[in-house]
């Protein structure tokens, strides 16, 4: 079974043509010879409504190549990639933290994000916490995350080890 947090995300989209998009730019990829995965929102830590293709970190450079020229002669215009590719939805850390409780503080942010509506993930072991913990949002909403986490340790809640 393939690992898919191995992989780098190189096609992410939560248009209504996202599925199909997604699906073509994976038929791309592995025509092109990459190992290529298809993800959706099933998938912990995926935003509702969007689908990714990854890949090998080592085709990274090649494979966003492709996806930015598309194929050279595409059988159908339904299996086109989409022109760009949406970075406002990779997702960037907000905190981070090998301190004893950084697994601890990484929950509390992320309750704090979630009921405020943005997601997030946490990232990190119990199994391995000398890794330390970390919790990413999309780029979109780093601000309004960070304003929270803010906001929560001003009114005494303990968040510390940020590195937005």
């Amino acid at each position: 079974m393939t690992d898919e947090n191995a992989f780098i995300t190189v096609f992410r989209s939560g248009d209504p043509s996202a599925e199909a998009d997604a699906t073509a730019a994976r038929e791309c990829l592995i025509q092109a010879g990459i190992q290529a995965i298809l993800l959706d929102d099933d998938e912990p830590g995926m935003i509702e409504g969007t689908w990714e293709v990854r890949v090998a970190p080592s085709d990274r450079t090649r494979a966003e190549a492709i996806l930015e020229t598309g194929p050279a002669e595409p059988e159908d215009e339904s299996e086109v990639p989409p022109e760009g590719l949406s970075h406002d939805l990779d997702f960037v850390s907000l905190f981070g933290s090998q301190a004893n409780g950084a697994e601890m503080e990484a929950v509390m942010i992320q309750s704090i994000l979630e009921s405020n509506g943005i997601p997030c993930v946490v990232v990190g072991s119990a199994q391995y916490p000398s890794l330390g913990f970390e919790v990413r949002v999309p780029k979109s909403r780093l601000e309004e995350a960070v304003a929270l986490v803010e906001s929560a340790r001003q009114s005494g809640a303990t968040v510390e080890g940020e590195s937005a």
